[in-house]
Order: C-alpha cells, then structure tokens, then sequence
C-alpha cells in the first residue's frame, strides 16, 4: 500500500457488448486497477460473470485485475479465477465456513488476497485474518447491484478499519456509490482504493470522469 489514491472502475457499468474496447478505454485514460464484479445470483441478487469472462478480457490491459467475488460458496472456484488471470482476488467473510483457509488458498495460488464487509457485517469478522491479507474491502452499498446511493454511516467503519490496519501493508478499498461527491469522504476516513463504476463510465467521458474522482480524493488528504 501506498499513501496515493488508487482508481478502480467497476467494469459492473461497462458496455457487456464491447467489454474488451470498455477496458482497454479505462486503461488509456488513466485507471489504476480493473475491478471486476463477480455475481452468482445466490450471495446476492444478480448474476454476471465468471471466470471464462476474465480470462477472456485479461488480454486487453496489463492493470491489475481486481477480482471481487460474491459468491457462496468462493472456495471451489478460487483455483479458476486465479488460472483466469486474476491478480486480486477478494471474497466476503461470510462466503465460505473457514474464510481463514480460503485465504491461504489465494495466497497459496500466487495472488494477493482480500476480504469485503457488508454494510452490516462488523470488522470484528476480520480480526484474526487481519495479518493474512492483502486488502480490506468495505461495501458502502449493499452488493448486488450497480447505482446504489452511497451509505454515508460506512465512513465510520473506514476509519475503524483504517485504524485496525494500523501501519501493515494492507490497501484499504471502498467501492459503493464512489464518485466526485464521495471520494473525499471515504479517502479522508482512510480509503486509498476506490472502486467506482456509474462515475467512472457515465458519458463515455473515461479520462474526465477518472479524473475528477481522483482529484477529489486528492484535494481532501492534501487539505
């Protein structure tokens, strides 16, 4: 982790009809990682892609491939998306019986591992993996849909986490509602992941849209 702002667009509000164009669009305009929401229509209520889709678009940019897999239950499938071309994989602490184990499956496949809390799932779920990951991932919406408004209470929870973390190397992401009205909030609780998808897409305005939510963060931890 560093103390710089990392963009990650959603691929979640891309154009599925050119998805390959959608990334190589995001990458020539300056994101950082590629997020990649991965749905079973059981963990929550939607379905959209899976591992075939990601090795598919793993050509089409040499940015990290921010796997975010909501899906229960993760472990039989971590192997696949890690073959997929994954370079984070990062999954729910309630997405499996031994969420300890399944860390030490992504880690044990050669890539960097993470682990999301829902809005209602406390950080206390993390405390005796927190040594073992790479990322923490706090929703600001409720997963399983693209748009949602931003949950505001979930700053507290950033800083509770923030502080949690304390001085390991461990990135700290956000995704949820993140764009130029909230990134200065969440960066300043201490995020320095944002994931955004409607912001980062709308318009096909990629490098503007990326831009400005970087900024954002940018001016708030400056100020």
């Amino acid at each position: 982790m560093t103390g710089e702002i990392t963009i990650a667009p959603s691929i979640l509000s891309a154009d599925f009809a050119k998805l390959g164009e959608e990334i190589r669009a995001i990458d020539e305009a300056g994101c950082d990682w590629v997020h990649v929401d991965v749905m079973d229509g059981h963990f929550v209520p939607n379905i959209t892609i899976g591992p075939d889709v990601v090795a598919a678009i793993r050509p089409h940019t040499n940015k990290p491939l921010d796997v975010h897999l909501m899906i229960s239950p993760c472990e039989p499938y971590l192997e696949a998306f890690a073959k997929a071309g994954s370079d984070i994989i990062t999954i729910h602490a309630e997405a499996g019986a031994h969420l300890d184990r399944s860390l030490q499956v992504i880690r044990g496949l050669g890539r960097k591992c993470g682990v999301a809390l829902n809005p209602s799932t406390p950080e206390s779920a993390i405390e005796y993996v927190i040594d073992k990951v790479d990322l923490v991932l706090v929703m600001t919406v409720n997963p399983g849909f693209g748009g949602q408004a931003f949950i505001g209470e979930m700053c507290d929870k950033v800083k509770r986490v923030r502080a949690m973390i304390g001085s390991r190397p461990i990135d700290l992401e956000v995704d949820g509602g993140i764009g130029p009205a909230t990134a200065g909030a969440v960066a300043q609780a201490g995020a320095n992941v944002l994931v955004a998808g409607s912001a980062a897409f709308k318009g096909g305005q990629y490098a503007e849209n990326i831009s400005a939510i970087r900024a954002s963060a940018e001016r708030i931890i400056a100020a």
